[in-house]
């Protein structure tokens, strides 16, 4: 599990079959000091996170795979909790 910000939302008409369906999100993974920490990546988003927004998130594949119900999916990171506002920008 890692912290990070999301910095925008993917749409595409052209996806994965497992991912049809699924809130996608270009999240920024960062550091213990809110510094970034590589590349954005793209999450799948059960939670409807906003723009801006402190999350946790997870690189997990086989639980990302799990999440969307298939075996062979591209999926591997995955947001797993909101962060509380005040406390992410400690």
């Amino acid at each position: 599990m890692q912290l990070a910000k999301i910095v925008g939302h993917a749409i595409s008409s052209v996806k994965h079959p497992s991912l049809h369906g699924w809130r996608l999100a270009l999240v920024q993974p960062l550091t213990a000091t809110n510094q970034p920490d590589g590349e954005p990546v793209l999450a799948i988003d059960v939670l409807g996170s906003a723009h801006g927004q402190h999350v946790i998130v997870s690189n997990d594949g086989l639980g990302a795979r799990q999440v969307v119900g298939h075996k062979n999916s591209p999926a591997r990171w995955m947001v797993l909790g909101i962060c509380d506002s005040q406390r992410a920008e400690a």
